[in-house]
């Protein structure tokens, strides 16, 4: 199983001289971790719908979650090195990916944007050692890529709130400590802390996927879920908010699916070359070298998308719509590769003896959820036209 081999990386343009010492550094950590700790037992944790939730403890402590913010317990390295541990870990699994990047960009980040100094230092620290799991309450069901028609209500009680509605396609849903849950309160946006020991407030898991299936992925239901006033985040009020979490996440994911390209791409030329018909290597054959170099024309370019963007991000000159480009470009191009990747090993592609039919079906969500291609389309037509396609 070619999954368990040591990872050498692609890199066709030499991005690593770019780097420093220390973000190769963070990306030779993480991947070690993948190749010993994830590849080892992913496909059976997919197979069997399961998030290898003992795989937190080791996170933690590497300052894989929420690695990017500073203080707190958290790593404070930089946007590149960031990008290039969520570039690892989703070479591992896009399930992986999308815990970290919930966990760091849409729990960790609003409290520590957004939330006030008793909420940063009660949750951040546990959240960044993986002792406590979170998970961010936006989308629900009759309002996804418009959150502004969200339903769920808050109502000011005495000195609580009363939480009711419900969200799906939740990330750690039925597995999360505390949820970052986004209601109405008098017809504004605002974001609040809800713990799991919670009256009222209850969760399941969503079951029958064909995607993602080593994370968990659940709905949150709220029935007069009593919570304390100091668990609204302060500073975040109206749909901007979110929105900057959700920037976050999607940064992470441009980085993230490159190394499921990477991991597919990998995969398809060492199989080819191992596998011989008509008396040679698959490898030899014209239609076989175009998907290759096709592949690693559009792996390239996806790399060199997000070291640009990391650079913009770090420079803080990073727009939403730098980030959409990228999301966009990136998670087509990964899923090219991972088809090309499935029909080059033929019959064996759909096998979970080989990764890329995990990648595949995983991606169909990755490139779906944290914005769909139309919606990222649409930000960028009207970023060019000055037009507004969404009404």
């Amino acid at each position: 199983m070619s999954e368990l081999n040591s990872f050498q990386g692609v890199d066709y343009y030499q991005i690593s001289s770019l780097l420093s010492e220390e973000q190769k550094r963070i990306r030779d950590t993480v991947r070690a971790f993948v190749d010993e700790r994830v590849l080892p037992i992913i496909a059976d944790c997919y197979e069997s719908h399961r998030f290898p939730i003992e795989l937190l403890p080791e996170m933690g402590r590497l300052g894989l979650l929420g690695a990017n913010l500073k203080g707190y317990g958290s790593a404070g390295i930089d946007d590149l090195a960031y990008g290039l541990m969520m570039q690892e870990l989703e070479r591992g699994d896009s399930g992986l990916r999308s815990m970290a990047s919930v966990q760091g960009a849409l729990v960790m980040y609003p409290i520590y944007t957004f939330g006030s100094e008793r909420q940063k230092e009660q949750y951040l620290p546990q959240l960044a050692s993986g002792e406590l799991i979170g998970c961010f309450g936006l989308t629900e069901p009759e309002h996804g890529s418009d959150p502004s028609g969200l339903e769920t209500t808050a109502v000011a009680d005495g000195d609580s709130y009363l939480l009711n509605g419900g969200k799906t396609w939740i990330t750690n849903g039925d597995i999360a400590h505390i949820a970052i849950v986004w209601a109405k309160l008098a017809g504004q946006i605002h974001g609040f802390i809800v713990e799991r020991d919670r009256p009222g407030f209850s969760s399941a898991t969503i079951e029958g996927k064909f995607s993602m299936r080593a994370s968990n992925t659940g709905e949150l239901y709220f029935n007069d879920c009593r919570i304390p006033q100091e668990n609204i985040l302060p500073q975040a009020a109206g749909l901007k908010a979110p929105l900057m979490c959700l920037n976050q996440a999607r940064y992470g994911i441009a980085w993230g699916v490159v190394g499921a390209a990477m991991a597919c791409y990998a995969e398809a030329v060492d199989y080819t070359l191992a596998r011989r018909q008509f008396g040679r290597p698959i490898a030899g054959f014209q239609l076989v070298q175009e998907k290759l170099v096709d592949m690693l024309s559009a792996i390239t370019q996806a790399q060199l998308l997000c070291y640009r963007l990391g650079q913009l991000k770090s420079a803080g000159r990073m727009r939403h719509t730098h980030v959409s480009l990228a999301k966009r470009n990136n998670c087509r191009i990964a899923l090219d590769v991972a088809r090309k990747a499935r029909d080059l090993l033929g019959g064996n592609g759909i096998t979970l003896d080989y990764q890329a039919i995990r990648h595949l079906t995983n991606l169909e969500t990755v490139s779906t959820y944290e914005g769909t291609d139309h919606i990222h389309t649409l930000a960028l037509g009207q970023d060019i036209t000055g037009i507004s396609a969404f009404r």
